[in-house]
């Protein structure tokens, strides 16, 4: 059980980092003019292909870091069901009003912080992302085959503390 708690941990850990510094990277390398539709805080097509690629990697990332530390599914299975639910929680309390409005017009020196704080996704982006990361937790942590299965390879070859 401690082994999957701590699976759980730091996966969402290697998750949270991927995405802060994937997004930041390509905040920087994108500029606010590309990140953002011109002269507002609603982000831009380029934007949300760009997260949610970052995002699907996390995912991918978090995955396999919670499956290498539990030793089995079960860490990114668990994983999978975390991510989801605090994903589609953090969207519904967007739609009820939960997260800070910009105030007027985006300026043209806007800092990163600033444009973590203020942006506005599209909520169908915000209602895909819980999905999309589910299932690159399930992919990376090679959680959607049974144990059976990943126990063994495709010639029926048997491996040593797989499973």
């Amino acid at each position: 059980m401690g082994r999957i708690v701590g699976a759980v941990l730091l996966g969402y850990v290697a998750m949270a980092l991927t995405v802060f510094l994937g997004l930041s990277l390509a905040f920087v390398g994108l500029g606010p003019d590309r990140a953002f539709r011109p002269g507002v805080f609603e982000v831009s097509t380029l934007w949300v292909a760009v997260s949610v690629i970052v995002g699907f990697g996390a995912a991918l990332a978090g995955g396999w870091v919670a499956r290498r530390i539990a030793r089995r599914a079960t860490g990114p299975r668990v994983l999978a069901g975390v991510v989801f639910v605090l994903g589609a929680a953090l969207a519904l309390a967007t739609l009820a009003g939960g997260g800070p409005e910009a105030t007027g017009p985006r300026t043209e020196g806007i800092g990163t912080f600033e444009a973590m704080q203020f942006a506005q996704t599209p909520f169908r982006v915000m209602l895909a992302n819980p999905l999309i990361g589910a299932l690159g937790v399930l992919l990376g942590g090679s959680a959607l085959r049974t144990e059976q299965a990943s126990a063994t390879d495709s010639q029926g070859q048997s491996y040593p503390g797989a499973a």
